[in-house]
Formats: structure tokens, C-alpha cells, sequence
């Protein structure tokens, strides 16, 4: 079984993990297990915007309760390493075990046949040797260590347990019967308490299969563990008993791991009172042993942590926080952590018994395992009340937390962000949070692609960014950008992001907006542009004037669109596009300014009526009659034709040279009825015709037609048509093009001298949509 490292003196184990809850109505942490990327259908997070609240008016508290995080009992798989440590009359069991395994590694085809030849026989040794003479004893033992030494390899523990080593193993956990002559005697007994240490050993290693718990506890091994809890009782203190008791907490915790029956059956059969008894205990790793059983025992077990508190097990689990024994305060805080967990009544009985400040102070710990669940622990406290989430940090947590966030350990970071995320949703928390330094850690761990590591430091900032005093801050280290440009793993983080710069957002005026525009002013040019770049995103439309032109803030962003830097070049055109739809108040085709005379319409009839012409106009070798009086009213060009001193003013036929007979005839249209359908086939050469003959309203119709058809390729070519013919709005739409598509224009060849020629047209855009009384002044 694949058991991640620990540090030296740990059991094998802990391994924590957390149900799937449904989304709640107020953004709240993931739990920081498991590891795999989570669904948007689960995990405690910020609420999609969509999403309709379960509670409108529920404090925000409230909603994180029923997020808290869950934890999984441990599993403790008993290492090879454990062995050296009993007596050395266990050196013979090992060499037979080793002879053993040499048996057993015979050619592959016989292996599984030898396998279950020298397991049967050790199964036989076992029903044979049930008695206290010392042959028995010694045989008993040897068996007892031979079939442990196979069930560490997994693959072989199916075999043993086929092998029918299950009851004769159970049998042995309790002493044989005395005869009579040995009670009447002072009788020697042989390897006492070794026979059924090793039998606690080598059914906790066959219960680390899930399969095979029920079975171990079908066959009566409870209640003879629970007795050797007990073993110390009749006085005897020595290596021997120290052994058998830590392997029957060993054996109990493997058992009842992640199996709500084998838990309950442990407190009937009386297990919890002699763990919480054994927390006392004069040797450290018995106390570690009870530690770790009660640890899984409390997990997701209402009865069973009741009964725990009941035996009044907190303050020597407190006190085990205290430990310079890493491996005592990582068991301490495990089991104080699955007591408290979904159990609000328990918590407060946890801090008042004064658990807090040494938890905090795991916190600095050498062991990260015990870091880890402290970190994990207060998160769950700061759910209790906002006094908790204070007293948490006016005790000194928040410094080591954020230490822990530029850790190499990734679930140390996780746990870190988690907490830190709880402590941030209290106002008095939040700037010094950030001021601790706070702030870029969790900035950089929005790149992880750990999906619950990244939304729990999406969270903490989301709470931040609740502080006005952060703001600035935020924007300073580049935090906009951060959020706007993060890839998120997670529905739920994505959220968690959007309602983080909505907040940021509310909070762009005042005495904020007059720090950014303070920095903008007089911070380095980094700082200066990151200013610029984020108050394009979040200032108010009412502030755009001020902040982009009256204090340099188009100028900068101007400044990054036209750098070498291709990221600068693209969020320079992101704020860009941005800020100009602020600025846009109208549809996409402006109305055509008024006419400095009232239009006249003689209507659809008289295109090319001869009724009334008085002008005939040659195109392409065809007559069209038209009428002085619609011509005069259309166009100062018309105007200037037949009123100025042109030849053209008396002729009664004027030749139309380079303009096709259609586009003429669908400008002449618009002349008499104000209106004509203009298709892109024609639209350029009408706009040409238009561009000639001043008519704006045309040239407008034409331009919104072209506009439609501008694309990656064709874009350029837009562009120069537009400056050729004076055509303000389809040069508008193509600089919005360009803006809004910047990453794929910019992997055009000649896309940097497009740029170039694009922004003397945004600058004058702006200081003309800005400007107080040209509000409505759009692209």
C-alpha cells in the first residue's frame, strides 16, 4: 500500500478526506481533501452568480458551517521497523520468517501453492500450540511472527486469510487456559504477553484490507483486544506488556478504519475508557498507539466522541499538544480534530479547556504532519464565531500561516489557505492579513493546479478584498491582473474570482480612488501601469475623465499597447477595449448628423422618373433623370454642383464618370427616399460614392454594413479604408476589433505597424468621448 512520507518517529497513516457538499449561497472554502479536482456540482465555494441563494439574508457564518471540513480516520499500517524494537528473544521468530519467505520464493508457477503450503502450516502450528509449556509458547510466537513478516506484502494477505489464519490468530490474542498444577504452583510462564502481541500484529496488518475487517471482528478479536488494553493493570510495567498494548491499539485502529460498524462495536465492547486511559501512560509510543485509535474512532462517530469527552480526555490531550514528541501533539491534534469536527457543542468545550494557544503553537512545529492539522483545526475553530476568528490571530497564528503558505508541501499550503480563508472573513482580520504579508502568497497560489489548493486561496483573498485598506495593495502586487488572467480549475473558484473583483469594484471611489490615483501619480512605472491597467476594469464610468485623462491614466495604457513586451501589449489592448465600452453609450451605428438644411424626400416614385426632371445624369452610357430640388437638399456636393460656378450648374446633362450604374442608382435611391439596403457586395464602392458626394447618412449605412464583414484577415485593409474615405465609425469598429481580438491579430505579420497606426486614433477617441459635455461620443 502506497503510504506517503512522514517524519521520523510517525506512524504510518493519517490519510484525510472530505465529502462532496452541495454549493451554498455564500462563498465558503473547500475542504482541503481530496486531492482530485473537484466538480463545480460540490465543494463548499463561492456561488456562481447565477445561482439562487438558499438564504438571502444567512449571515455568512452560518453558511460555512455547513461546509466545515471533514477528516478521515486514520489507518495505520504497523511498519517493518516496529518489529526491532520488541525483545530480543523475537530475533528467532524473525529468522523463521525470514526461512519463510525463502520457502516461499520458489518459480512463479509454484509460488502461490507454497505460499499457501507454509501458511497452513503455520495455521496448524497455532491450532496445535495452545498451551503454556514452553515448546507451545515458542512455536505459538514463531508463527505468529512468520505469518506477520507475509502479511506486510498486500498481495499476500488474501492468501492468508484463505488459509484460515484468522481464528487461530484471534485465539491467540488471549493466554491459554493454566492448568491445574500451574495455579497451584508457581508456574513459569513462557514468552508471556509475546504470543499475543504477535498475533495483534498480524491481524492489524491483515485488516489494513477492508475486506477482511468484519471478519477479524466476526471471529471475537474485540473483545480480547480491549482486554489487552488492559494488560498494565495487574502490575506489570514491563517492555513486554508496553508492546502488547500498543499493538492492540495498533490492530483496533486499522480495524474500525473507515468502517462505522467495527467503530460502534468498539465502544460496546468497552474499547474507548481504556484508550483515554492509556493517554497517560508512562511509555510515549503506547500513548501515540491509544491516541491513534481514539483518533479513528472519533471520526464521523456522534456516540463515539461523546463518550471520549465523557471520559475526560481533553486535558491530557492538551497537555500531548505540548509534547516535544512530534509524534504525541500529531496524534493529540488528529484526535482533538475529529472531535471537534461537526460538533459545535465539543468545540466549545475544546477551547475552553484552553486548546487554542497550543495549537497555535503546532504551528511553528518541526513536524509538518502536526502543522498540517493544526492549521486544519483552527480553520474548523474560526468557523465557531467572529471573537474566535480574533482571539486566533491576536494569539499569533497568522504570521506562521502565511509561512506556511511558500512551504513545498502542498498540503501544507492547503491547509494554511484554508484557514487563513476562515480568519479572512472577519473585518478586523483582513488588513492584517495583508500586512503580514499575506497577500502575494496567496496571489501565487492561484497558479497551482491543485484544484482545492486554488480555490482555498481564491477564498482567503475573496475575504481580503473586504477591506478597504487592501485594496490599494491588491492593485499595487498586481492582483487584478492576477485574478483576471488565472486559469481556474474549479466552477466554483471561477466564481469565487468574479465576486473578488466585484468587490474590488465596489470599492473604487473615495479615499481609495484617491490613494490609486496618488500611486498613479508618484509610484514607480510598474506600479503607475498596474494602477492604470486595474481602474480600467473597475473604475466607475463617472470616474473616467478624471483617473484616464486628467491624471495620465490613457497614457499609460496607451504606453503598454505600443511596448515590445507582447504581455504588456495584450492587457494594454484588454483595458483599452474595456474602457472604450464604458464609454460607449449608443448603438453600434451612429445616427447621421443633421443636415445644415431640412431634408427633403420626393419619394420612390421619382427615382429615374422623368416627371418633373430637370437633370439628366450619363452613367455608363444610361440616362437617369433626377430633380434639381432632391439633389440641393441632399448634399453640400450637389449644392456647390448646381449653385456654385461649375459648368455644371446650367447643363441639362451631366456625365458620371468611374461609378458603376448600380451604386449610383442605390445612392440617388437614398437621395429621394432617405433609405436604400445596402449589401456588402456594393457597400465599399457606394462608400466611395458617399465619401464623394457627401453623404453622410449613406456613408454611415455603408460603414455599418462593411462593419460586419470585419475579420482577422480583412481587418488591415478595413482599416485603410476607413482613413481613405474619412469613415469615422467603421474606424472605430475596426480599432475596437483589433483591441477586442489583440492575442490572434498579434500573431499577424505586420500586426506592429497596425498598432502603431491605431493609436493616435485612441487617444483621440478618448479625449473626445471623455471630454464633460461629448459624454454620448462613441467608437
Amino acid at each position: 500500500m502506497g503510504i506517503r512520507k512522514i517524519p521520523p518517529g510517525l506512524v504510518r497513516g493519517q490519510q484525510c478526506d472530505f465529502p462532496k457538499v452541495p454549493l451554498t449561497a455564500h462563498p465558503l472554502p473547500l475542504s482541503p481533501f481530496p486531492r482530485t479536482p473537484l466538480p463545480p456540482s460540490i465543494a463548499a465555494a463561492p456561488p456562481p452568480a447565477p445561482l439562487r441563494p438558499s438564504s438571502p439574508s444567512a449571515p455568512m457564518e452560518q453558511q460555512q458551517k455547513q461546509r466545515a471540513p471533514e477528516r478521515k480516520g486514520q489507518k495505520r499500517k504497523l511498519e517493518d521497523a516496529a518489529l526491532s524494537a520488541a525483545v530480543p528473544a523475537e530475533e528467532e521468530g524473525k529468522e523463521s520468517a525470514a526461512a519463510a519467505r525463502d520457502r516461499v520464493g520458489t518459480p512463479p508457477e509454484d509460488h502461490q501453492e507454497a505460499l499457501s503450503r507454509e501458511v497452513r502450516a503455520q495455521v496448524e502450528v497455532l491450532d496445535a500450540a495452545f498451551s503454556w509449556k514452553e515448546s507451545d509458547r515458542s512455536a505459538a510466537k514463531r508463527s505468529t511472527h512468520i505469518l506477520a513478516e507475509l502479511a506486510k506484502n498486500e498481495e499476500v494477505v488474501n492468501v492468508i486469510v484463505d488459509g484460515g489464519a484468522v481464528p487461530a490468530l484471534v485465539r491467540h490474542l488471549q493466554a491459554p487456559p493454566m492448568l491445574l498444577a500451574e495455579v497451584e504452583g508457581s508456574c513459569h510462564r513462557p514468552f508471556e504477553h509475546e504470543v499475543e502481541k504477535g498475533s495483534a500484529f498480524a491481524l492489524g496488518l491483515l485488516a489494513v484490507k477492508p475486506e477482511h475487517q468484519q471478519l477479524i471482528v466476526d471471529a471475537g478479536a474485540l473483545s480480547h483486544l480491549v482486554n489487552l488494553l488492559k494488560r498494565h493493570k495487574d502490575g506489570s510495567n514491563s517492555r513486554a506488556v508496553n508492546s502488547v498494548i500498543r499493538r492492540a491499539a495498533d490492530a483496533i485502529t486499522n480495524l474500525a478504519h473507515e468502517n462505522s460498524n467495527i467503530k460502534t462495536r468498539v465502544r460496546i465492547e468497552g474499547g474507548i475508557p481504556p484508550l483515554v486511559e492509556l493517554l497517560d501512560f508512562i511509555d510515549l509510543k503506547v500513548q501515540r498507539a491509544a491516541a491513534g485509535a481514539l483518533r479513528t474512532l472519533a471520526f464521523k462517530n456522534d456516540e463515539n466522541k461523546n463518550q471520549i469527552v465523557e471520559c475526560n480526555a481533553l486535558p491530557t490531550l492538551i497537555l500531548m499538544l505540548r509534547s516535544e514528541d512530534p509524534a504525541i501533539h500529531y496524534e493529540a491534534v488528529g484526535v482533538i480534530g475529529n472531535l471537534v469536527h461537526s460538533s459545535p457543542n465539543i468545540k466549545k468545550e475544546v477551547l475552553l479547556a484552553g486548546a487554542l494557544q497550543p495549537v497555535i503553537g503546532l504551528l511553528s512545529s518541526c513536524c509538518t504532519e502536526s502543522q498540517r492539522e493544526a492549521a486544519l483545526l483552527l480553520g474548523q475553530f474560526a468557523a465557531t464565531d467572529s471573537d474566535c476568528k480574533v482571539h486566533i490571530v491576536q494569539r499569533g497564528a497568522v504570521r506562521p500561516l502565511i509561512d506556511m503558505l511558500q512551504s513545498s508541501d502542498i498540503q501544507l499550503k492547503e491547509m494554511s489557505a484554508f484557514a487563513l480563508g476562515r480568519l479572512a472573513q472577519d473585518a478586523h482580520n483582513q488588513a492584517g492579513i495583508a500586512y503580514n504579508g499575506g497577500l502575494v502568497p496567496l496571489l501565487k497560489l492561484l497558479d497551482s493546479k491543485n484544484g482545492s489548493l486554488q480555490h482555498n486561496a481564491a477564498f482567503a483573498l475573496y475575504g481580503l478584498a473586504d477591506n478597504e485598506d487592501n485594496v490599494s495593495d491588491f492593485i499595487k502586487v498586481g492582483g487584478v491582473q492576477k485574478l483576471q488572467d488565472g486559469e481556474f480549475i474549479v466552477q466554483a473558484t471561477k466564481d469565487c474570482v468574479a465576486k473578488t473583483l466585484k468587490r474590488l469594484e465596489d470599492k473604487i471611489h473615495g479615499r481609495v480612488l484617491k490613494h490609486l490615483l496618488y500611486l498613479m501619480r508618484v509610484a514607480e512605472k510598474a506600479v503607475q501601469r498596474r494602477v492604470a491597467l486595474a481602474l480600467a476594469h473597475l473604475c466607475s464610468p463617472d470616474d473616467q475623465r478624471i483617473i484616464f485623462i486628467d491624471n495620465n491614466g490613457l497614457e499609460l495604457l496607451l504606453g503598454l499597447l505600443g511596448s515590445n513586451n507582447p504581455k504588456q501589449q495584450q492587457d494594454g489592448a484588454t483595458a483599452l477595449y474595456k474602457l472604450a465600452n464604458k464609454a460607449m453609450t449608443l448603438s453600434s451605428m451612429d445616427a447621421a448628423p443633421p443636415s445644415p438644411t431640412p431634408q427633403v424626400y420626393l419619394g420612390e416614385q421619382y427615382v429615374n422618373s422623368p416627371i418633373l426632371s430637370d437633370v439628366t445624369f450619363l452613367v455608363e452610357g444610361r440616362r437617369f433623370y433626377a430633380h434639381r430640388i432632391a439633389l440641393l437638399a441632399s448634399s453640400d456636393a450637389f449644392r456647390a454642383m448646381f449653385d456654385g460656378g461649375y459648368r455644371e450648374k446650367d447643363a441639362r446633362d451631366i456625365e458620371i464618370p468611374n461609378i458603376r450604374w448600380d451604386v449610383f442608382e442605390l445612392m440617388m435611391r437614398f437621395i429621394y427616399t432617405g433609405s436604400a439596403d445596402v449589401t456588402l457586395d456594393i457597400a465599399q464602392d457606394l462608400l466611395r460614392a458617399a465619401d464623394q458626394y457627401l453623404l453622410e447618412g449613406l456613408k454611415r449605412l455603408c460603414e455599418y454594413t462593411i462593419a460586419q464583414d470585419v475579420s482577422l484577415e480583412n481587418v488591415s485593409s478595413m482599416y485603410e479604408l476607413s482613413e481613405a474615405f474619412n469613415a469615422m465609425s467603421l474606424r472605430h469598429t475596426c480599432v475596437l476589433y483589433i483591441l477586442e481580438q489583440f492575442e490572434k491579430i498579434s500573431t499577424k505579420p505586420g500586426y506592429s505597424h497596425l498598432i502603431q497606426r491605431i493609436i493616435p486614433e485612441i487617444r483621440n477617441y478618448f479625449n473626445k468621448a471623455l471630454a464633460p459635455k461629448q459624454r454620448n461620443f462613441r467608437f
